[in-house]
């Protein structure tokens, strides 16, 4: 069973990138201080593997320029989104498409970056302090989103002698999309929703208890984009949790 659609009317989401990738950030690669001809040739080597790029010259196969916008304030901003997918593909995301991921409330953007951060220093095993800049955009929303709360859950009657005595009914319909550490059938589901043309999903924060956050599948809906805060988050080593600072 998919889930219902809710009319969303929100402003203000937050979404964080990191701040090398900020429009008007310096590159990493002028920190290697080379001579400008050097310089030059490392730009152009790294504009042919941007996906960004090449999305916006029609040639990623998970998305076309048809979708991807233009002339709009941080219209970088948004196709990067889209077209730079993580490896392995991310919660309702694929590893051919990006998706605009956003929170409600700013804490709840931060909770979701600490934690994905934090968990690639876990990978290995980080113990030294770590210092690491996000840039903050707000965006606006206008659209019907498939909604993955438990106020708009679904009631299936059929499952109704399905259901183990003493199990919530309904809240077991979504749980298998909200794992802490298996993306699978959120995927499965994220896959589902864009081929039948959804607009994106509003699901419960798996990292920030009572936070929401919001999936956009179309770069089209993500409206009115403008820069926000700079958030530093400082981590002691990968095991506790970092302090966090927010410029305005």
């Amino acid at each position: 069973m998919l889930p219902q659609t809710t009319p969303i009317s929100q402003d203000d989401t937050h979404r964080l990138i990191p701040n090398r990738f900020y429009e008007e950030g310096e590159s990493v690669l002028s920190r290697l201080g080379l001579p400008p001809a050097q310089m030059g040739h490392l730009f152009q080597l790294d504009d042919a593997t941007n996906a960004r790029l090449a999305g916006e010259a029609n040639l990623l196969p998970g998305i076309t320029v048809h979708e991807l916008v233009f002339a709009v304030p941080h219209y970088h901003i948004i196709n990067a989104a889209f077209t730079h997918a993580r490896p392995g593909g991310s919660r309702f995301s694929g590893a051919d498409r990006g998706v605009w991921y956003a929170g409600f409330s700013l804490k709840t953007a931060q909770a979701e970056v600490a934690f994905h951060y934090g968990e690639g220093l876990r990978e290995v095993n980080w113990e030294e302090e770590e210092t690491v800049d996000y840039r903050e955009y707000l965006a606006d929303f206008r659209a019907d989103f498939h909604d993955l709360r438990t106020g708009n859950l679904p009631h299936d009657k059929s499952r109704d002698d399905e259901l183990r005595e003493g199990e919530p009914r309904g809240e077991s319909a979504y749980k298998k999309y909200l794992q802490p550490r298996s993306y699978r059938a959120s995927q499965q589901l994220g896959r589902r929703l864009l081929d039948r043309g959804s607009a994106g999903i509003v699901y419960p924060s798996v990292r920030h208890a009572g936070g929401t956050c919001i999936a956009c599948f179309r770069p089209a809906l993500v409206g009115n984009v403008r820069e926000g805060a700079r958030v530093t988050f400082t981590f002691p080593d990968a095991f506790h949790a970092p302090k966090i600072k927010v410029s305005r």
